[in-house]
């Protein structure tokens, strides 16, 4: 059994076909995904998909490149819902737009604050900007819980993560011939530090990148971390799922 700890079939790329999506899911044992919000309408979506659908989880928050135009206080009363298990996605992205750091930094210390009030795990979104969105968690560590989805640095910044107590996300871009700094991560850490994840319908892993990515893809990004590794997929995917629900509290989550 293998946890997609991170995807968006709450976008309107799987509007015409999300049944099938989960059913492909399932038979590559991906039995359990956590749907995660952006914005007003993907928190929305993330709460009717999770109320409708066995095996789904949801995570409610803003992304860094929404911060313009969302309300923060109207994701608070969904953090309720029996099966939201996370805060997020929040963080830092200075890809898109550089200009509104300040109050990029703002939003993601208001979901910091409330993942511990509420004592929910912080998905972490972090492009081009792993040291700033580090500073800004640091001060909080022993406090806080999570995982750097997605994780796109260094070696020595994947360290840092672990010294904080929080976990790796590994996605599809492990599968790509030229990450090789993403495969060396996975090579020298352990995998009781990692989390999978897609990121669908972004990040699509070999065989398929240049399409739209799923959760059931899950399963190439498992494959690969084990041949990095040099252990069978079974044990990355046992060890990965452990660490999922140890982290979202899965199995409390009905």
């Amino acid at each position: 059994m293998i946890v997609d700890t991170h995807c968006h079939i709450n976008t309107k790329a799987f509007d015409q076909d999300l049944n099938e999506v989960i059913k492909r899911a399932i038979e590559l044992d991906v039995s359990k995904m956590i749907v995660v919000g952006m914005d007003s309408y993907h928190n929305d979506k993330t709460i009717e998909l999770i109320e409708t659908y066995d095996g789904l989880y949801g995570a409610i928050g803003i992304h860094p490149c929404d911060v313009e135009h969302a309300d923060f206080n109207a994701i608070i009363p969904l953090l309720d819902h029996k099966k939201v298990v996370a805060v997020g996605e929040t963080g830092i992205d200075l890809y898109w737009d550089k200009t509104n750091l300040d109050k990029q930094k703002a939003y993601f210390i208001k979901h910091i604050e409330i993942s511990i009030k509420y004592n929910l795990p912080l998905i972490i979104h972090t492009r081009d900007s792993f040291n700033e969105a580090y500073e800004i968690i640091k001060p909080y560590k022993g406090k806080v819980k999570g995982v750097f989805h997605a994780f796109s640095s260094s070696l020595e910044d994947a360290l840092k993560v672990i010294d904080l107590g929080l976990y790796i996300g590994i996605g599809g871009v492990v599968t790509f011939p030229k990450a090789e700094t993403l495969k060396e991560i996975v090579k020298h850490i352990s995998l009781d530090h990692m989390l999978l994840e897609t990121d669908s319908p972004y990040l699509t892993p070999v065989p398929f990148r240049g399409k739209r990515n799923e959760p059931g893809y899950t399963k190439y990004v498992c494959e690969m971390v084990g041949k990095i590794k040099d252990v069978s997929s079974e044990v990355v995917a046992k060890t990965t799922s452990d660490n999922a629900h140890k982290l979202f509290g899965l199995e409390q989550k009905i």
